[in-house]
């Protein structure tokens, strides 16, 4: 099967002016990240082919050499890094002359639609107005609009050859029976439930500062005490994040705090692939809401195990539920830039964490 991309010119692969013509080299500019995203796409299996609407050309207010310059200093700049185009469809009507090759007409491109090869389910369009979507609705294909909602050239190769980031984990022993559920691209929803609900809450804070969506069920042996459960649930959840973060290829890595109230909370995190953990803290209770104190590096400890990562944390305070809330606040917010995706390499010297 066949992976096109169906690419507009004009504000997609170079800017667009002010005009909407580019017809002399000084109003030639390259789209920002246009040369690295579509090395990555190509990389991955994918073919392009330039679709354009270019009002008028050919006549006197557009002639065939105003658009011929650019238009072959964008090609050769583009086969100089090794990317070209099956094929290039421009179409020189006007809108008011209402032609089926004119975008989001569909004229131009019919023998891509009847050829069998044609993978619908991962082929797109790519183009900055609102006409380049319709053009995908009308080939039943996905759309992508530059400049929508912030969606750059690198956003676009996220979306195309992204795999979903999500984690699902089951643990099953003598003391507890848990299922994990994460997704790191989705901020929601979060559910909690573990018997514990001060343990809820603060599992609830690292999801929503982490800003990842969560769905955790334990039923533990809680008649014997609060252990197995904040412990398996630990190794869970951190399992559940390794699995979700695949080989870690572009992520932060990294991450950073929290105060709360009088509390102050010094939170560092590497998702570095080694575990370890170091804890600070003197609590002026044993227990708040039911969880026991001594869990609380316990938990965190049993995280970093699971989710193979360096936790550092450092808290000092006078009120417990307080000290408490900012350590797993804490963690949350640091674990929001170390998990997001900043490029596409491996965040590490020896090539993988």
């Amino acid at each position: 099967m066949r992976k096109v991309l169906f690419i507009d010119r004009d504000g997609c692969l170079i800017e667009e002016p002010e005009d909407e013509q580019v017809d002399s080299f000084d109003k030639f500019r390259l789209m920002p990240g246009v040369i690295p995203a579509l090395l990555e796409l190509k990389a991955a299996g994918y073919r392009f082919v330039m679709v354009s609407n270019q009002d008028g050309l050919g006549s006197d207010a557009f002639p065939e050499a105003d658009f011929r310059g650019p238009q072959d200093l964008l090609l050769q700049i583009l086969e100089s890094q090794g990317i070209v185009f099956d094929a290039i469809h421009v179409d020189p009507t006007l809108p008011e002359d209402n032609a089926p090759t004119r975008k989001p007409g569909i004229g131009m491109l019919l023998d891509y639609l009847r050829d069998p090869r044609l993978d619908r389910q991962r082929s797109a369009v790519i183009g900055d107005r609102q006409t380049d979507l319709e053009l995908a609705d009308n080939m039943g294909l996905p759309g992508y609009r530059i400049g929508s909602d912030g969606l750059d050239w690198p956003g676009i190769a996220r979306a195309l050859l992204g795999t979903a980031r999500t984690g699902e984990v089951r643990r099953q022993t003598r003391e507890t029976d848990i299922a994990v559920k994460v997704d790191l691209d989705a901020t929601g929803p979060v559910g909690i439930d573990t018997g514990i609900g001060f343990f809820d809450h603060m599992l609830e804070q690292v999801a929503a500062h982490g800003g990842f969506a969560l769905d955790l069920r334990c039923r533990g042996d809680l008649e014997v005490d609060e252990h197995h459960t904040v412990e398996d649930c630990a190794l869970a959840l951190g399992g559940a994040l390794d699995r979700a973060l695949g080989d870690r290829s572009g992520i932060g890595r990294y991450g950073f705090l929290l105060p709360m109230d009088e509390s102050l909370a010094q939170v560092a995190i590497d998702l570095s692939g080694r575990p370890a953990i170091v804890f600070e803290a003197d609590f002026p209770r044993e227990s708040v809401g039911g969880l026991h104190t001594e869990m609380v590096e316990h938990f965190f400890a049993s995280l970093a195990q699971a989710l193979r990562c360096a936790i550092h944390i450092k808290v000092e305070g006078e009120n417990t539920h307080h000290m408490v809330e900012a350590c797993f606040k804490g963690v949350g917010r640091a674990l929001r830039p170390a998990l997001s995706r900043t490029g596409s390499g491996t965040p590490s010297t020896k090539g993988v964490l």
